[in-house]
């Protein structure tokens, strides 16, 4: 076995680089033919998922089995060698059956112990058997390390400590809320009818939203998606096409976002535009688009100005501070004045100057700062772990986006009324996430499951060699029995099976103790040279032992999912 990967993932790379090196389904099946083309590979898988792109191989040469994967990733990633090099794992052999095993347990997920890493599992080895880039190695490894993530969660509590992305984002979402509470008079648009997509709808219908509406490209999915919700019940579901998504966004109270597409499909400009004719956002008028909210830094600022004397006494009447627009009405009298500020200059070209340093031509930026400082997060703690919440509640619109790369543009988390969570957010609170204690029990599991897989495979390497010297074996006691028919003409048939059979029998217990030791043997570790061993002890033809493999491999019920 030399069982080779090469991968990069929310650990090892930023979302920036793992959104731009994301793959399609074609480049994924172009990656794979290319791979058993090289040189090094003799066959190969690919996992590719919103958080890791990770291509297994069986090569003969490490160092160029490395150096050709790690090219063939970054051709078909789209990301330069030189650039996407520096975020790559290597890992070979047994390190390399542990990671596997690991992440189908869900230990290396963005949500420790999720569970719908394992249907990806399936979705990549079912493709290298559609493409026949699955072999034997392959086959047995991702067949075992299904059965090792499904041992995982029925043995131990990991589903405890873990839950699907949608859920965990949806729990972001809420904020510290109760989510079912949260959800409860929610109208959400769901865009994409994948796998994500529909597990987020589902999740959503179970929840009980008050509305769902399905957009995608394809109306058709989007309206079988909508009907299969709809019988369900208790929830309302319709399908819309892509071009009708402004419609819907200003009516929507949440978006979940999970697409293919390779651009933004939801830009801050089309966000901004939902929120001004939505009928609860308010009417932007000429001095209220600069208007502080009460409460947030810039009023505080104003009010701890005027209060040390650095602002005209008006302004505590609720008038407006300087030209600004900032309203200093409803200030915080708890907040403490900050340490004295310069004195405003003296002179007519001062006489407008803001005493705390925010001057009328930096008034747009002085207002738009007060939205983001009021629309930023703060991290508490909760009983399952730290999160991140809002300073105010005021959110008109949450947007949660499992794309990769990015549905939703990152420049809404300045607009006023906007939360967005996407999956450099989801990485980063869940990397505060406790562990619960059953994730020993499944490392434990994984660590034994990585020596059985080691075990099996090194005597199944030896497998072949040991059919090979029966047959030679049968073939010389075949060849005999035919020698002595000849020089015995008078025997009946009941004396040449009687002969037959004690022949056979003498050959097979001869080799019955070798063959089973050398077995045993070949399990262990170091054990690989046992089989060589056997072939030249016993001058077997390599050809022979390669035909016995060949007709393994070719068994049509071998290794399907």
């Amino acid at each position: 076995m030399s069982l080779l990967v090469v991968g990069l993932s929310h650990r090892s790379a930023p979302v920036s680089v793992l959104e731009r090196a994301s793959l399609s389904a074609d480049a994924q099946i172009k990656l794979l033919q290319d791979t058993l083309a090289a040189e090094p590979a003799t066959e190969a898988a690919v996992l590719a998922t919103c958080n890791r792109i990770e291509l297994y191989a069986d090569v003969d040469k490490f160092h160029a089995g490395v150096a050709e994967l790690s090219t063939l990733l970054a051709q078909h990633s789209g990301v330069g060698l030189e650039e996407l090099t520096p975020y790559l794992y290597v890992h070979y052999e047994d390190r390399a059956v542990h990671h596997l095993f690991s992440v189908a347990c869900g230990l290396d997920s963005m949500v420790v112990g999720e569970g719908q890493i394992l249907g990806q599992i399936k979705d990549a080895l079912a493709l290298g058997q559609e493409l026949h880039t699955a072999g034997r190695l392959i086959n047995d490894l991702f067949q075992q390390a299904l059965r090792v993530g499904k041992r995982a969660h029925s043995e131990t509590g990991i589903d405890r400590a873990g839950q699907s992305l949608v859920t965990f984002g949806l729990e972001q979402l809420a904020d510290g809320a109760d989510v079912e509470e949260w959800a409860a008079d929610k109208r959400v648009l769901v865009i994409g009818a994948g796998s994500m997509s529909s597990l987020a709808a589902t999740t959503l219908a179970r929840l009980r939203v008050r509305e769902l509406v399905i957009a995608n490209r394809t109306l058709e999915r989007a309206e079988r998606l909508a009907a299969a919700l709809g019988e369900q019940g208790g929830v309302t579901a319709r399908a819309v096409a892509m071009d009708g998504l402004d419609d819907e966004l200003t009516r929507a109270d949440a978006v979940v976002s999970c697409t293919g597409a390779t651009g933004l499909v939801l830009t801050a400009e089309s966000i901004a535009a939902a929120l001004a004719v939505a009928p609860s956002a308010p009417d932007a008028g000429a001095g209220d688009s600069l208007r502080a909210p009460d409460g947030s830094l810039v009023a505080r600022l104003a009010a701890a100005a005027a209060r040390d004397g650095r602002v005209a006494d008006k302004s505590l009447a609720g008038t407006s501070f300087g030209d600004t627009g900032v309203s200093n009405t409803g200030t915080d009298a708890a907040v403490s004045a900050p340490d004295p500020a310069p004195q405003t200059p003296a002179g007519p070209e001062f006489a407008d100057a803001c005493p705390v340093g925010l001057n009328d031509r930096h008034a747009d930026e002085a207002a738009q700062h007060a939205a983001w400082v009021d629309n930023a997060g703060r991290t508490i703690r909760t009983a399952s772990g730290t999160r991140t919440t809002r300073a105010n509640g005021d959110v008109r619109i949450a947007l949660l986006d499992l794309a990769m790369p990015r549905d939703i543009d990152g420049a809404v988390h300045r607009l006023a009324g906007v939360r967005l969570v996407d999956i450099e957010s989801l990485a980063e609170a869940s990397a505060d996430a406790p562990m619960a204690a059953d994730v020993d029990q499944v490392r434990r599991i994984v660590s034994d499951e990585v020596a059985a897989f080691g075990a099996a495979q090194r005597a199944a390497h030896i497998t072949p060699t040991v059919v090979a010297l029966r047959t030679m074996a049968a073939d010389v006691v075949a060849g005999e029995m035919a020698r002595l028919e000849g020089r015995l003409t008078g025997l009946d048939e009941k004396q040449r099976a009687e002969i037959n059979q004690t022949v056979r029998r003498v050959v097979d217990k001869l080799l019955h103790a070798p063959t089973v030791r050398v077995k045993q043997l070949a399990s262990e570790p170091g054990g690989a040279g046992y089989a060589d061993a056997l072939r030249t002890l016993f001058d077997l033809d390599p050809e022979t032992v390669a035909s016995v493999s060949r007709a393994d491999m070719n068994d049509p019920n071998r290794g399907r999912v």
